[in-house]
């Protein structure tokens, strides 16, 4: 599955490096029919760019008319060039996106990513399960819940 053709249409921003967890999360999301305006960016420097529209993202919304119309962000933390818990920290800083649910989806059970994440400001934090049912069923279970379910103030 590739990203879908106008980013600014995401309503779903998955940060992950991972390319095997990348196609897990779009198979358990298309498995549950939550496949419509998913946007995948590998590393925590162009996730920054992604959501603050700038860099090689700087046409999205460039005159910052349009409210970001992400329903969540499943963040991982182990990212290369910018950390996870460094873009959470950047996301709940910022006035415009603070209020944009970010799901930590991590294989790290370290209790200090865990209290780190819910003191910058997460919304959840999911730990991978890694048999691929189980995956399968906290994915769906994640977008029934921020994509379907949950409601945000823009």
């Amino acid at each position: 599955m590739e990203n879908i053709k106008d980013f600014n249409e995401a309503e779903v921003l998955i940060i992950e490096d991972n390319p095997s967890d990348v196609e897990l999360t779009l198979r358990a999301f298309k498995r549950h029919n939550f496949v419509n305006n998913i946007f995948v960016v590998r590393d925590g420097e162009e996730a920054l760019e992604f959501i603050f529209c700038t860099g090689r993202y700087s046409d999205r919304y460039p005159d910052h008319s349009v409210s970001n119309p992400l329903k969540v962000i499943l963040l991982d933390l182990n990212l290369p060039k910018v950390s996870g818990l460094e873009v959470l920290q950047k996301i709940k800083a910022n006035e415009d996106t603070k209020n944009i649910p970010v799901v930590i989806v991590t294989s790290s059970q370290d209790d200090a990513n865990l209290k780190e994440s819910y003191k910058l400001g997460a919304n959840s934090y999911v730990v991978k399960p890694v048999e691929f049912e189980s995956f399968v069923r906290a994915v769906g279970e994640l977008g029934l819940y921020w994509i379907l379910l949950n409601k945000t103030s823009k």
